[in-house]
This record gives structure tokens, C-alpha cells and sequence, in this order.
């Protein structure tokens, strides 16, 4: 993938062979076979490398039905704050590439009951997901998790700086800023993070703000003009032009959509 990807829809993968690694949410994460794994994905992703042999379903999911389906928060907290949910190493998916290839032959089939069908089995699958997750999870304070991901070995100049901006799109950024911060000037800072990812260091940042809020109008009920100061936008004006241009639609539009 020349660029991140965002979409406003729960994703699910599962590989039937190989391995790919995504940069999510400033984090890179690799996503092993025979796993069910899944995120948001309007956290923008984008796949940097792969096995060879890799073979993988993808089913994507709409961000309105995933919330409605009332999922235990121990998988609804960690997808809604940008991470990856694998099932635990200790447990067999061999069944669950029999499922995929199943649900993408009901989906493509003429019946619209099967539709039903595939949803209800989708939903019980990640009920079974979320009971298989721990519990409990530790929260990190804001400068930890910083130096852990920033920290990380194998990141390259570019990829420490989305890392840096998926840490601290809430708070006033700046492409000096960022470049300061891995050691690049700003004019090549900015040059390298185009030449790599597709997108502009501005439109990134703008991206992880409106991904979170699409989190907040969905399940919150905040004010529009807190939502929009929440996710790093410092007026209402610049807010709902990013918001209307990702999304197609006003804040309020979408509040009303995803939580009818």
C-alpha cells in the first residue's frame, strides 16, 4: 500500500498462510496466520510488508451494526482506541477460514435471508473473540507510550513520524515540530512523508482527528464544538469543512446515523 487506507468500517482478516505487517494507529503490528484479527479501520493503516505466500480474507463490517451489536467492552474499549485484536496464540481458527469462505459464498449469493445468516454468525464470532481477551488492560500514561512506540526498533524516519503524530494528533503540531523530532529538517521532513505514505504530514494529521471524532459522535454525547477541540481542530469552521470533506457528510449527520 503506497498510502494509508481509512474507511469508516469495522475490518476483519484472517490469513490462511504468511504474514503482514500494518502501521496502525502509530504502531506497527504484525498479523500472524490462522488468527482472527481486527481494528477500525478508520484508523488510517496501510500494509508495509508481507510474506510471499500470504493468502488472507478481508470482511468489513459497518461501524453502526458493530456498536449495536452491545459487544463486551474488553474488544469494543481496544478497537475504538486504535488497536489490533488478535485472537490468543493458544487458540485454533482452523475452522474460521471454512467461515470466510462460507460467507463470502452467501454474500454473493441471490438470497437476501443468507445476509442475515452470515451477520448473526459474524456477531456471534466476535462475542466468542471478546470472551477470549483478558479482562483487564494496563493504561499507559501519555509520555510512556510515547518513548515505547517511538523507542521501537526497525522505524524508519518516516514511519517515526506517523508514529509520532497517531500519539499527539489531539494536541497543536506542527511540521517543524515533527521534524525537530527525528532529527529532519522540515522541507524534507515533509518531502519523505509524501514520497513514502502517498499523503501529506497536514492531511495525516487531519486524518487521525477525524478518526477520533468519529469515535466521540458515536459514542459519546458531547457538544459538536467539544468534539472538535477534543480532537486537536481549534475551531468549529475547520472542523466541520475536515469533517465534511473526509466524510460526506456534517458531524450532526453522522451522529444521527451511527447512533440510531
Amino acid at each position: 500500500m503506497r498510502r494509508p487506507d481509512r474507511h469508516n468500517e469495522i475490518e476483519l482478516n484472517f490469513l490462511e498462510s504468511g504474514w503482514l505487517t500494518y502501521l496502525l494507529g502509530g504502531r506497527k503490528v504484525r498479523v500472524a496466520p490462522q488468527r482472527l484479527s481486527m481494528f477500525w479501520a478508520a484508523i488510517p493503516h496501510q500494509i508495509l510488508e508481507y510474506a510471499d505466500d500470504t493468502e488472507y480474507f478481508v470482511a468489513t463490517l459497518p461501524l453502526a451494526w458493530f456498536l449495536q451489536c452491545k459487544l463486551p467492552e474488553s474488544l469494543v474499549h481496544p478497537i475504538l482506541h486504535g488497536h489490533l485484536v488478535s485472537e490468543p496464540e493458544n487458540r485454533s481458527s482452523q475452522p474460521d477460514g471454512k467461515r470466510f469462505v462460507q460467507w463470502a459464498k452467501d454474500l454473493q449469493g441471490s438470497g437476501a435471508g443468507l445476509e442475515k445468516v452470515v451477520l448473526l454468525e459474524m456477531e456471534a464470532r466476535l462475542l466468542r473473540l471478546a470472551h477470549e481477551q483478558p479482562s483487564a488492560e494496563v493504561t499507559r500514561g501519555r509520555s510512556r507510550r510515547r518513548s515505547l512506540v517511538l523507542g521501537e526498533g526497525g522505524l524508519s524516519k518516516v514511519e517515526q513520524m506517523a508514529c509520532l503524530i497517531a500519539q499527539r494528533y489531539t494536541e497543536h503540531l506542527t511540521v517543524t515540530e515533527i521534524g525537530r523530532a527525528v532529527g529532519l529538517h522540515p522541507n524534507y521532513a515533509m518531502g519523505l512523508f509524501q514520497k513514502t505514505f502517498g499523503t501529506t504530514l497536514i492531511d495525516y494529521l487531519t486524518e487521525h482527528r477525524v478518526s477520533h471524532a468519529q469515535r466521540l459522535l458515536a459514542t459519546t454525547d458531547e457538544k459538536i464544538i467539544s468534539v472538535a477541540l477534543s480532537s486537536g481542530f481549534n475551531s468549529i469552521s475547520r472542523f466541520n469543512e475536515a469533517f465534511r470533506r473526509a466524510c460526506g457528510c456534517t458531524p450532526r449527520q453522522y451522529r444521527r446515523e451511527h447512533r440510531s
